[in-house]
Formats: C-alpha cells, structure tokens, sequence
C-alpha cells in the first residue's frame, strides 16, 4: 500500500490516512489483527473469517479434531483469488506495519483538541477560508470567487450577519415544529383518552345488552317450562281416563268371558232338571251383563291436543326486529301498537252493533 503518494495528494493527510485505515467489510477502522492478503490488501481478520465461512460453509473451524484442506475465497477489493490451505484464515500473515499505524493514528488524534471550530477552505481556492455568503447562489464561499471566480456577478453578503439571520431563522423554525410537535402531542393525548373511554363504553353497553337478553333467555325458559308443565298435566289426566276405562271394560270382558263358559258348560248338561236349576240365573246373569256393557267412552276428538299450540309468529318477529334506537324511536313505537290496538277495538265494537 503506497501510504505516502496517497497522502501528498489530499491537504488533510490525516483524513486520508483515515481513508486508508477503513476495512472493506465492516466499513469501520481496522480491528486488530490485521491480515495481508497475496493481493496486498488489508483486511480484519475476524471479517477475512466472515466472507471465508460464508465462501466456505462446509470447511472445519480452526481447533477441530477433524483435519481437512483448505477453501478459497477472492479479495473484496480487487476480486483476486486467495487459495487458503488447512489453517484458513489463521495462516494468513499479518501486517503489523498496518497495526502500528493505527496505534499510532489513534495517539495522534487522541492528542489532538477538538477542533469544532475549524474554519472550513474554499474548494477552488484552498488557502482561502470561507468569509463571505453568495445570496443569488445561497452558498457561502470565498473572496476571492467573488472578485476572480464563479460567483464574480452574484450578489454576496458578510457571513456573520446571514449566519445570524440563519440562525435566527432555524431558531423559529425550531421553536415552530416544536410548538406544532405540542399541539401533536395534545392531540396523541386525547386521541389516546378518547380510545380509553370508547372501549370503557363499549364494554358497559355489551354487558348491558348481555343482561338484558340473559333476562329473555330467563323468561322465555320460564314461560317454555310453565307450558310445558301444562301440557304434561292434561297429558295425564287425559292418559289417566283412558287408563280406568281400559281396566273397566277389561274387568266387563273377563266377567263376560266367565259367563260365556258356563253357559255352555249348562248347554252340555244332559239332564233337563239339573240344567232347569241354573238356567234361568245364569239368563238373568247374561241379560245384566249385556246391560253393562254401557260404559263410559272418549268423546270424538278426544287425543286432540290442539288448544296447546301456540303463534308465536308476531313474537318472533318482534324479535328479529330488536335493534339499537333512541329513546324516541321506542316511544314512537309504542305509541304507534297503541294506536293500532285500539283501532282493532272500535273495529270490532263497530261489527257487533
């Protein structure tokens, strides 16, 4: 590296040497150790390890037990191949030269006092500071571009009195974006109370409506149980009317069946008087039996469950229609069933006269 053209061609010959101190890789000063390359470009060694890995994923860290040949990778300067062998980039000499240099550089500008101030030059001129502000350009530069340069024909001004104008200017600006970065905070501020109150709100209301339609729920479950209750009643009175009906005329029939045998058990007696003993009660037996045969029925339409249905329609409708409203808008309704209702009734008072 040819360090001394490098630095006669610039006026800051620390910057330069800045310059030439940067690693390609990691773009930062150059962390020790420093290796050369055949190439003769510089590089950090934990970077070199970088791109090698990343040429080479499958080659085996330096201290394995494993022992294998070596990789290649190319200079990311001047894209030359380095050939490495089984040491890697471990086997890679290093340029202590470099080293010194960056020990060196970092006393210097440790020495050195902060130069905040530093008068920047002209670039056309270098011995010339700049000392005067172009305003048909707005640039600051030199006295010497005014009377023999660029800026021969514009308009220039001190630069004392535009930096304190600028400043001035900045100044507002600053106090400006910081007024409106207020006002933006202010308004973040309520934005950020007016999503608390929205979901405080929303929550009040979802757990209102979840009351109001737990108390449907409960009525309706109440209501579905109290006619369900009803019906199972007539079920079984119903059921119990049938029940005694079928065991009087089962009681009637067996009766009648017992007598149907003896009669003709007395059909089969051969002797007349004996059969003349039990004959005419056995008669008036079967007369009365036939007489009681005349027992209570079930009227025509008697499993008739009908009474029990229910039009629910109106209600489901009225159901379908729940939706959110004013205050206003329920009253108006109401007032509007009322309406409708007692037109029914003078409807119907009208019919019957």
């Amino acid at each position: 590296m040819d360090y001394k053209s490098s630095l006669i061609q610039d006026g800051n010959p620390m910057e330069n040497l800045e310059k030439q101190l940067i690693c390609p890789i990691c773009l930062e000063m150059f962390t020790k150790p420093v290796v050369i390359l055949p190439c003769q470009h510089n590089l950090c060694r934990k970077c070199a390890n970088d791109i090698f890995q990343a040429a080479n994923p499958y080659w085996t860290s330096r201290g394995s037990s494993v022992s294998m040949s070596g990789g290649r990778f190319r200079c990311p300067t001047c894209r030359h191949e380095v050939i490495m062998d089984r040491h890697g980039v471990y086997g890679l000499q290093r340029n202590l030269l470099v080293e010194n240099i960056i020990d060196i550089y970092k006393q210097e500008c440790s020495s050195r006092p902060l130069q905040k101030g530093s008068h920047p030059m002209c670039k056309e001129h270098e011995d010339e500071k700049i000392n005067i502000y172009c305003l048909t350009c707005e640039v600051p530069t030199c006295s010497m571009c005014k009377v023999f340069g660029i800026h021969k024909a514009c308009e220039v001004a001190p630069l004392q009195s535009v930096f304190q104008g600028q400043k001035t200017e900045l100044n507002n600006c600053i106090s400006m974006l910081v007024a409106g970065n207020d006002r933006v905070q202010t308004i973040i501020t309520q934005l950020e109370d007016s999503r608390r109150v929205t979901k405080e709100n929303s929550h009040q209301v979802k757990e209102e409506l979840s009351q109001k339609f737990d108390t449907l729920y409960a009525i309706l479950d109440e209501k579905k149980s109290e006619l369900l209750q009803r019906i199972t009643q007539e079920q079984e009175e119903k059921l119990s009317f049938i029940e005694a009906l079928i065991q009087q005329y089962q009681e009637q029939l067996d009766k009648s069946t017992k007598l149907v045998e003896t009669a003709i058990q007395s059909l089969d007696e051969p002797g007349g008087a004996t059969f003349l003993l039990t004959a005419k009660q056995l008669i008036k037996s079967i007369v009365e039996a036939s007489k009681g045969c005349q027992l209570g029925k079930t009227e025509q339409g008697f499993e008739n469950m009908d009474c029990f249905t229910l039009d629910l329609e109106h209600i489901a409708d009225a159901l379908r229609a729940i939706d959110f409203g004013t205050d206003e808008e329920e009253e108006e309704f109401i007032e509007e069933e009322d309406q409708e209702e007692e037109e029914s009734t003078e409807g119907k008072e009208e019919g019957h006269q």
